[in-house]
């Protein structure tokens, strides 16, 4: 009887674990969605709210770090299991700092001026796209423990790679013909560097998704 409580508080702790990442995830995703909208739009007062919110998912992070604590203290888990709570708890702080680059989005919603202008705000929603893409497919490898998903969203960081060059290049240029647009085209590289960055944070969960499933991680092509 000891065991099987056991093995069902585990369980329901994992359960736990799982819920609280998905939970993290959907309101990171969400948040990136809204950035990329306020941007394009020029919507400060969603802005503002998707920089107040961004607190839901740091009470989430730490509300992770307790649980894992608490499951690799009490219940002690070998192989599987194990890799599985260490992956949960270096996701959670990945998911967070997604967040925190949706959110830096969007304090960047008021300081562009004439967005019309700038044509390289039109290359940042299919840039934006790509990664928000990413962070979807590798939360729904994360729920559904699948490495060969894992592994199409690091495939697709070269696209965002890709994208943010193009943006560099633009902006730099549009900045040395339009001099007096320096300040805002400069709040567009900050942007366009976030999104980047997001991309890179999803192939590190799709990383750990991957070892979490297989216990290794995936070769690197570049090396």
């Amino acid at each position: 009887m000891i065991a099987e409580h056991t093995v069902k508080a585990f369980d329901e702790d994992i359960t736990r674990l799982r819920g609280l990442i998905t939970e993290m995830g959907g309101l990171a995703e969400i948040a990136l969605e809204n950035a990329l909208d306020a941007l394009i739009r020029g919507d400060e007062e969603l802005a503002d709210r998707i920089v107040a919110e961004d607190r839901k998912l740091d009470t989430l992070e730490v509300e992770v770090d307790r649980l894992a604590v608490k499951i690799i203290a009490l219940r002690a888990p070998m192989a599987d299991d194990l890799r599985e709570v260490i992956a949960a708890l270096k996701i959670a702080g990945v998911v967070e700092r997604i967040g925190d680059y949706a959110k830096n989005i969007a304090k960047r919603v008021g300081r562009i001026e004439g967005r019309t202008r700038f044509e390289p705000l039109t290359l940042l929603p299919a840039m934006g796209d790509v990664a928000a893409e990413m962070v979807h497919d590798v939360l729904t490898a994360y729920a559904a423990r699948d490495p060969s998903l894992a592994l199409e969203v690091i495939a697709s960081d070269k696209k965002v790679d890709a994208f943010y060059n193009s943006v560099f290049r633009n902006l730099v240029s549009h900045m040395v013909e339009n001099p007096a647009t320096i300040s805002s085209a400069a709040q567009l590289l900050f942007v366009a560097r976030n999104i980047e960055r997001i991309g890179d944070h999803a192939t590190n969960v799709a990383e750990m998704v991957y070892f979490a499933a297989t216990g290794s991680y995936p070769l690197d092509d570049d090396s």
